[in-house]
């Protein structure tokens, strides 16, 4: 299965870039076990934050940030067969939760839920 790793990144942090990159270790470490499980691991920030870079952001929220961040993860849903919600607040992981299930993806709450492959 292709996993999307969901949970807080910006939320919580105040834009302060070491949080932020906390919070994206957080999500990241999840990433092996998934793999080892026989999974791809994905992160939707492993896509949005180079083509941010690209597109000439300047700051957390700025116009090219917003419309790249959250769309990429919710684009990637379309191809993912399940979600990996993290615990903390985080609105836009609770989006991608709701569009997984809109489109009947497993979403699961603990890494111990994902099943070995093979």
């Amino acid at each position: 299965m292709l996993i999307l790793i969901a949970g807080p990144y910006r939320g919580g942090t105040n834009d302060d870039p070491t949080l932020m990159e906390r919070n994206l270790d957080k999500l990241e470490s999840f990433a092996l076990d998934i793999f080892r499980k026989g999974h791809i691991p994905f992160i939707g920030e492993w896509m949005a934050l180079p083509l941010i870079k690209l597109a000439g952001s300047t700051k957390v929220g700025d116009q090219q940030w917003e419309e790249i961040q959250y769309p990429v993860a919710h684009r990637m849903l379309e191809k993912c067969d399940a979600v990996l919600r993290i615990e903390g607040a985080s609105k836009g992981a609770d989006e991608d939760v709701r569009l997984a299930k809109e489109r009947g993806l497993k979403v699961y709450y603990d890494i111990a839920e994902i099943p070995m492959e093979g």
